[in-house]
C-alpha cells in the first residue's frame, strides 16, 4: 500500500479534497492520511460479483441497489489505526441512497445506513480480524441492519443481525444450507451457488 501526501483533520476536508482532485484508486483515511487500498484478489471480486447476480436475480429489490467494491462508506474511527472509511465487497443500498450518491458513490454518516454490508474474508489472521472484529464494529454503530461475512475457505456465510448497538449472529450457513436473513425474509440463496462458475 502506498500513501498519499495530503493530510486531513475531518472526513469532510477529505471529500473537499478529493472532490476537487479525482484520486485514482481506492483510499482509506487512517489518522488524517490517505493509504491507497491493493486490488481485490480474483476469487474475493468472483464470489461478490456472483453474489451480486444472485442478490439481482431473486428480484426482492431493484438491481440498481446492490453495489461492488467501488461504494465508499463512512464509519467512525472505534480504535486507534481504524479507517475512517471502507469500501464494503458488496452493499445493499436504500432507493433513497440513489439520489444522495449522484455526484459521489460515497455513504455518509449523515445519510440513512445501507440495509447490507457483505465482506468476503481473505486470508491471514489479521485480514479475518478486520472484517470480523474491527469493521463489524465499525458497521454496527453505523446502523447497518445486517452484516455477512463470507468465508471461501471454509466455503460458509455467517449471518450478522443488529440488535441494539451490537450484532447477534443469526447463523453460519455452509454445504447444503441456504443463506437465512433477517433483513429480508424471503431471500431463498443456497450457499453452494456462491462457489458455482456455471
Amino acid at each position: 500500500m502506498t500513501q498519499a501526501k495530503a493530510k486531513f483533520a475531518t472526513f469532510e476536508e477529505y471529500l473537499t479534497y478529493s472532490d476537487a482532485a479525482p484520486l485514482e484508486g481506492r483510499y482509506e483515511l487512517i489518522d488524517g492520511e490517505l493509504i491507497e487500498l491493493p486490488p481485490e484478489s480474483e476469487p474475493n471480486n468472483w464470489i461478490a460479483d456472483n453474489l451480486q447476480f444472485l442478490l439481482a436475480i431473486a428480484h426482492l429489490f431493484p438491481r440498481r441497489l446492490i453495489k461492488t467494491h467501488a461504494l465508499e462508506l463512512q464509519v467512525p474511527v472505534l480504535q486507534p489505526k481504524d479507517a475512517a472509511n471502507r469500501y464494503p465487497d458488496l452493499v445493499v443500498l436504500r432507493p433513497e441512497h440513489l439520489e444522495l450518491t449522484q455526484r459521489r458513490l460515497t455513504i455518509t454518516l449523515e445519510m440513512p445506513p445501507p440495509r447490507l454490508v457483505v465482506e468476503v474474508l481473505s486470508p491471514g489472521k489479521t485480514n479475518r480480524d478486520r472484517d470480523d472484529v474491527r469493521k463489524r464494529a465499525q458497521y454496527a454503530a453505523v446502523g447497518i441492519p445486517e452484516y455477512w461475512l463470507i468465508d471461501p475457505i471454509a466455503q460458509t456465510v455467517t449471518v450478522l443481525s443488529l440488535e441494539g448497538t451490537a450484532y447477534r449472529e443469526v447463523g453460519t450457513f455452509g454445504t447444503g444450507e441456504a443463506i437465512a436473513s433477517v433483513e429480508f425474509p424471503d431471500l431463498a440463496i443456497a450457499v453452494d451457488r456462491l462457489w458455482e462458475e456455471g
